[in-house]
């Protein structure tokens, strides 16, 4: 039945990997089933028989799908089956589409479409790695015209030393996450997240990656000439060369004078002109090939950028190769937010906005990986009027997703600790203005924002971008590349780091890839670039994080309790626990691991709720000061309870610095009061007193000394009478002494 049904075997970065053909899918155009270790990937790729008409682009389109039952999980939406892909699965799907995009004949408008199925997860043997040596086989051994095959590596950084494809536990310590893909000669993508490494160590671990990856490729092109498919025909959608020099002839003067501004919205309305123009002359020559004409401009326009670029070192703008384009930062922006920052770049403007929350507001993941929670969360958004364009909004799309969670890899490593700073934080980036690299923008604007909320991150981070063009053996790079260096050059290199060291890098290209001297040019001018960023225009803005969260923001306090002692926090039921969330105004999140966090508005509030947690778990001692609610009125005092389930008295004559004839004359039921601890009694109870705090913490002066207090007094305490003369020590209860009793 399964006469096609092979089987390839190979050693992968320590572990088996094999590869599985000819049984499922047959249908496909191409397909495997990858084992990695016990993670189980399968890869369907599908290609449609004519081209898609009216398109001027190649319609690629990739999914990572993570079936929940790879881990064992059921899914935790109201339909228990998986939904839209998250973030990850959408982050995951742009990886494997950049190193593969480029390897498609340029061409070729036939619509391909690759499905990534995730089917088991080894959490050793990461599932991304293995999709996309699955996409390169499926495509290798395929119909479908592909000039790969590519291979894919993680490379980690534990201690001083590079390992592929780290395992969980090495990914925990590991300085960096990169993603290296290549081909048998070029580096094709890079996509990394680091703890503020050098570019040094960067640079090696990318061409350590770049090493792995050629195991894998031979492996696969021993695949591809065992049983690959011969590749189908397709008919070309690129304009006649004769049609291409005519228009490049009849409009070259033109489009140079368009093309040389600084300005994108001038070099828009000097292009509309040229292309009526055009349209005029060529449409009688060429009937009902506008689309083709169209495509002759902008090969023209392509054309010109390059060609200045290389011949004459010019930038349609006039900037040096090295230089970037004006900038500007503020601060303060938002008057009720927490924080906010915006940065200018050009043509280019993002608005971040900071906004900070309790632990528990974290994001809730249901994926499967073993993240179910984050903390820092970054969402970017990219409205039409930031082109000028008119399109009504329709949420993010994969493009938001992907430069959203590059301007928040890029942050991550200098955000606090839990435990220094007990917050959610969540970051919005509004790109107001886009002429390129709006996602670096983003990354300038979180720093920014941070600082103007109050965060104290570890340091600042800049991002930026080098472009690239080549041409044969030529090549040349130049930084902070605006949108037309990017449209019709052949690579965006995007780089984000502190003065230290590197904490972000994506990289997409155009071409099939780069070479080791590229990539260490483009590292080099970034750093420079993103230096200065940082000190004459951030630093400039805001030198440090302010020294006081917003007004505005809540206030937040943790601590950790024994996590034997969680369940007296919360509660039968959760009454304790929302007993202190209603009197104190405030929320509290107890974690499992005893990690508690108190967040309000107002401090006081907080500190008391704190307080009142703190005697939950730690027994009252002598001398210390609480704030309580008066509970019950006696004639002899009050009972104040400092927290749920510990209660104390404050007898008459240790309730005001003055003499008191009735309890009721200073506090009634229901009022809080601060009290301090005079003793407790053999029986646990406490002994408390409003005068002492009163002298103490807001320093009025007694009025009467307590030996004004009456020596004689019904006294009452949980219902039992006692009638006696004994002398009274300080805090009004019977002193022990050895004078003989006289009732009444």
């Amino acid at each position: 039945m399964f006469e096609k049904f092979r089987v390839f075997e190979t050693e992968f970065a320590g572990r088996p990997l094999v590869v599985e053909t000819g049984k499922m899918a047959q249908l496909a155009n191409g397909e495997c089933l990858v084992r990695y270790g016990e993670t189980v990937v399968h890869v369907a790729v599908t290609a449609a028989a004519k081209p898609r008409e009216g398109v001027d682009f190649f319609p690629l389109s990739v999914d990572f799908e993570e079936k929940l039952y790879s881990v064992g999980k059921i899914p935790g939406s109201f339909l228990k089956r998986e939904g839209r892909p998250t973030d990850k699965a959408i982050l995951v799907c742009r990886v494997i589409d950049r190193p593969i995009r480029p390897l498609f004949p340029k061409d070729m408008r036939n619509d391909v479409s690759i499905v990534c199925t995730v089917m088991s997860v080894d959490p050793d043997c990461s599932p991304e790695i293995t999709a996309m040596v699955g996409t390169s086989i499926a495509l290798s051994i395929s119909d479908v015209p592909w000039n790969g095959p590519i291979s894919a590596v993680s490379v980690g950084l534990i201690d001083g030393e590079f390992v592929i494809n780290p395992n969980v536990e090495q990914r925990k310590v590991s300085q960096m996450a990169v993603t290296v893909a290549s081909t048998d000669s070029r580096i094709a993508m890079i996509e990394a997240g680091a703890n503020e490494v050098s570019d040094e160590d960067m640079y090696n671990g990318i061409i350590a990656g770049h090493k792995a990856n050629q195991h894998i490729i031979e492996f696969i092109k021993g695949i591809q000439a065992e049983i690959g498919k011969a590749k189908f025909e397709y008919p070309s959608n690129l304009p006649p060369e004769e049609m291409i020099e005519a228009v490049k002839e009849f409009a070259m003067e033109d489009v140079k004078f368009a093309m040389d501004t600084d300005d994108k919205t001038v070099r828009d309305e000097r292009l509309k002109p040229i292309y009526e123009k055009v349209h005029e002359h060529f449409d009688p020559i060429y009937p009902e090939q506008e689309a083709l004409i169209d495509d002759c401009m902008y090969r023209t326009q392509k054309y010109i950028v390059r060609r200045w670029l290389l011949d004459e070192q010019k930038r349609v703008d006039g900037r040096g190769m090295d230089e970037i384009r004006p900038l500007a930062a503020e601060v303060g922006l938002l008057p009720r937010v927490h924080g906010s920052g915006m940065f200018t770049r050009g043509q280019t403007q993002v608005l971040t906005v900071a906004t900070l929350g309790p632990v528990s507001d974290c994001q809730l993941l249901d994926g499967i990986d073993d993240e179910e929670t984050k903390r820092y969360i970054h969402h970017y958004n990219f409205p039409s009027y930031s082109v000028g364009e008119t399109k009504p909004s329709r949420g993010p799309g994969r493009r938001e997703i992907g430069h959203g969670a590059l301007a928040e890899r890029a942050l991550v490593p200098v955000i606090p600790p839990v435990e220094e700073f007990p917050y959610t934080l969540r970051l919005v980036s509004e790109v107001l203005s886009s002429n390129g690299s709006t996602s670096q923008g983003s990354v300038c604007g979180s720093t920014l924002a941070l600082m103007d909320a109050g965060v104290p991150i570890k340091a600042p981070v800049a991002g930026i971008s080098c472009g690239l063009i080549t041409e044969g053996e030529r090549w040349m790079t130049m930084v902070d590349i605006q949108g037309v260096e990017d449209f019709f050059g052949d690579m965006d290199f995007k780089v984000a780091g502190t003065h230290k060291g590197i904490t972000a890098i994506q990289m997409d290209l155009k071409i099939d890839g780069l070479t080791p001297a590229m990539v260490k040019e483009a590292l080099l001018k970034t750093h420079k670039a993103r230096d200065y960023i940082i000190d004459e225009i951030m630093l400039k803005a805001i030198p440090e994080p302010r020294p006081e969260l917003s007004k505005y923001a809540p206030k937040m306090l943790s601590t950790v309790i024994p996590v034997d002692k969680i369940r007296e926090v919360i509660g039968s039921g959760g009454k304790v626990i929302q007993k202190i969330c209603a009197e104190c105004e405030v929320k509290v999140d107890v974690e499992e691991d005893g990690h508690v966090f108190v967040s309000g508005i107002d401090q006081e509030k907080c500190q008391r709720a704190m307080t009142i947690i703190d005697t939950i778990v730690n027994d009252p001692e002598p001398g210390t000061y609480y704030t309580g609610k008066v509970t019950r009125i006696m004639d002899f005092g009050a009972f104040v309870e400092i927290a749920p389930g510990k209660e104390g008295l404050v007898h008459i004559s240790r309730l005001d610095v003055k003499r008191t004839e009735k309890v009721t004359d200073v506090v009634n039921v229901g009022d809080v009061v601060k009290v301090k601890v005079l003793e407790i009694d053999d029986k646990g109870r406490l002994n408390l007193s409003r005068r002492d705090a009163l002298i103490d913490l807001d320093g009025m002066v007694p009025e009467n000394t307590i030996s004004d207090a009456p020596r004689r007094r019904e006294d009452r305490r949980d219902g039992h009478r006692r009638h006696d003369d004994r002398p009274r020590a300080s805090n009004g209860f019977i002193a022990n002494t050895n004078k003989p009793r006289h009732n009444d």
